[in-house]
């Protein structure tokens, strides 16, 4: 059976969708940068922004493997879930109903 892992280096309050959307923020907006600056000539800008780019390309390779690890953690996460579910179903009503009475319980609080 598949197991998740979490890193050591996590943040609270920050998923790692939230981080690779940011990510993905980031990098369009230093595209918008070297596209804006092709126009400006100097063998230093040029070569500034080559690197650049070539460093947002790596960036965005890496990008695309961790939102396939995402994305593939994901898939397992509900398949086990699916799997717990067919196997208990009573067990999985229970916790369900508990966790809606909790709920329910601390929105009437406020």
């Amino acid at each position: 059976m598949p197991t998740l892992t979490t890193s050591k280096h996590d943040y609270p309050g920050l998923t790692k969708q939230q981080l690779i959307a940011d990510f993905k923020v980031v990098v369009a907006d230093a595209e918008a940068l070297i596209q804006a600056t092709a126009a400006q000539g100097g063998e230093v800008l040029t070569n500034a922004r080559n690197k650049a780019a070539e460093s947002l390309n790596l960036a965005k390779e890496k990008m695309a493997e961790a939102q396939s690890a995402v994305s593939a953690k994901t898939r397992i996460a509900a398949d086990v879930t699916d799997e717990y579910v067919r196997a208990h179903p009573w067990e999985a009503v229970g916790v369900a109903a508990v966790a809606g009475l909790f709920m329910g319980l601390l929105i009437a609080r406020h």
